[in-house]
């Protein structure tokens, strides 16, 4: 019989798990001895209170991973032949993660200003490249400088994931290839990051998921922007990975490597994609993670919708396609690299409160830095207010580690779900801009303290 039980630390506790075990007696809790599903926060709270790790029965309840994800995961649908295939059976090689392999961070305030001047770069070394397909210039293309701001972004991102995150949720709607082709590349960078790729990896990552479109140039604009196609339509809409491959490999300076994230970028694990139908581990590794960012980003920013959907509806899409299309390691690894709330992100808290998430929290991905915005009854507070989620689970659970509160007063706060952006009168720029100059006041304050005690 395999292993039942599983240790798990109570800030990762979700209802729907089954507590089979505690670090400590179970006379000294009001929980039953036999164990018991969690049903509520006030459970987890409680828990929190008492415990700082328990054991979960994953035969009984919900697992540490599938918890947060099976619940979100959308019900079964009807759909095509093509994306209709049982669970992938046939092996595929493990990933070799290196974790911690990029634990230097950069200040987010610092970080932002070479990303939003990089940010102008990258789109502009992307829309010279499609202006250039566009009036059939493929003989004196030059993809020199989008290479060189590539291999840019990826020292961005390595240095700090939220700084070219927060732009990148900036988008520019009468420009959505252009815009999804860097949304991607950022989601690649930083998923790579996470498992630890090779900066060299990373770069060719960049480039192939940055150019993974280029083919799109040669079809007609009104195909492109149909929501469903025709058989035909859809044959001749596929057609733009080899067009793609076949006008970087006439292009000087491409590495192969680049045009093969390129050309299997719409291959699925089934073997149900295109063009060539691979399956399993024939579709390289940069390949698959470049096929789940572009699914990703595609379900988060439609093309037409005036407002992507909730990162977990989009995740949930992602989970229930793990083993099908996506390799499920790979899907797991990538939600953990993002989050269950990606920087941006418009949440609802336990208190009701609405707040916008304006910084991750790497060690805690369910406890990131937010800026409460609506108060309980969904109305603007007069002042932002900055709680950062994890300092403050810490504080309150020192006050009950020290005797000096019980846990009937403290209420810690969670994050209750997400929101459709859109969902309330929020400019997340605005309170982009706000949290990023709040830091750079704050910095500059220190700054000047520090003069002045120098020279007094």
């Amino acid at each position: 019989m395999g292993i039942k039980q599983v240790k798990v630390d109570v800030n990762e506790l979700t209802i729907g798990m089954f507590v089979s075990g505690l670090d400590r007696p179970w006379s000294q809790t009001p929980f039953p001895l036999q164990g018991f599903y969690l049903r509520d926060l006030g459970e987890i709270n409680q828990l929190k209170a008492l415990c700082n790790y328990v054991y979960i029965d994953i035969e009984k309840g919900r697992g540490p991973i599938a918890a947060n994800l099976k619940t979100i995961a959308p019900a079964a649908k009807k759909t095509s032949t093509r994306e209709r295939v049982s669970s992938f059976t046939e092996t595929v090689a493990p990933l070799k993660i290196q974790r911690g392999l990029y634990r230097e961070v950069e200040p987010l305030q610092r970080e932002v200003k070479k990303a939003r001047q990089l940010h102008q770069k990258v789109y502009g070394a992307v829309v010279e490249v499609m202006d250039q397909l566009e009036k059939n210039q493929f003989d004196g293309l030059s993809l020199g400088e989008t290479k060189r701001v590539a291999s840019e972004m990826v020292d961005s991102v390595l240095r700090n994931p939220d700084a070219f995150t927060w732009l990148s949720r900036v988008q520019e709607k009468d420009e959505y290839t252009y815009s999804h082709a860097v949304r991607s590349s950022v989601w690649a960078i930083l998923f790579g990051r996470h498992i630890g790729l090779p900066k060299r990896d990373l770069d060719v990552l960049a480039m192939g998921v940055l150019l993974k479109d280029v083919g799109k140039v040669q079809l007609d604009a009104v195909l492109l922007a149909k929501s469903e196609r025709s058989a035909d339509e859809e044959s001749l809409y596929e057609t733009f990975v080899e067009l793609g491959c076949e006008i970087l490999r006439q292009t000087p300076g491409v590495e192969p490597r680049v045009i093969s994230v390129v050309k299997t970028h719409c291959e699925r694990l089934n073997g149900s994609g295109f063009p060539q139908g691979l399956s399993g581990d024939k579709i390289p590794l940069l390949g698959k993670i470049a096929g789940i960012v572009t699914y990703y980003d595609y379900v988060t920013n439609p093309r037409g919708s005036r407002h992507p959907i909730a990162p977990s509806k989009a995740v949930g899409k992602l989970y229930e396609l793990r083993n099908i299309q996506f390799q499920e390691e790979l899907v797991v690894e990538f939600i953990r690299a993002i989050g269950l709330y990606p920087t941006g992100t418009l949440v609802e808290l336990s208190t009701g409160e609405v707040a916008v998430v304006v910084e991750q929290n790497f060690e805690r991905r369910l406890k990131p830095r937010v800026i409460v915005v609506l108060d309980a009854y969904k109305q603007p507070l007069d002042e932002y207010l900055l709680l950062d989620l994890s300092e403050d689970d810490k504080r309150k659970q020192e006050l009950l580690d020290s005797g000096k509160k019980s846990r009937y007063e403290i209420e810690k706060i969670e994050i209750a779900r997400d929101l459709e952006p859109g969902s309330y009168d929020v400019d997340i720029s605005g309170i982009r801009d706000h949290y990023l100059m709040k830091n750079e006041k704050k910095g500059l304050m220190a700054l000047l303290s520090r003069l002045t005690t120098r020279n007094s």
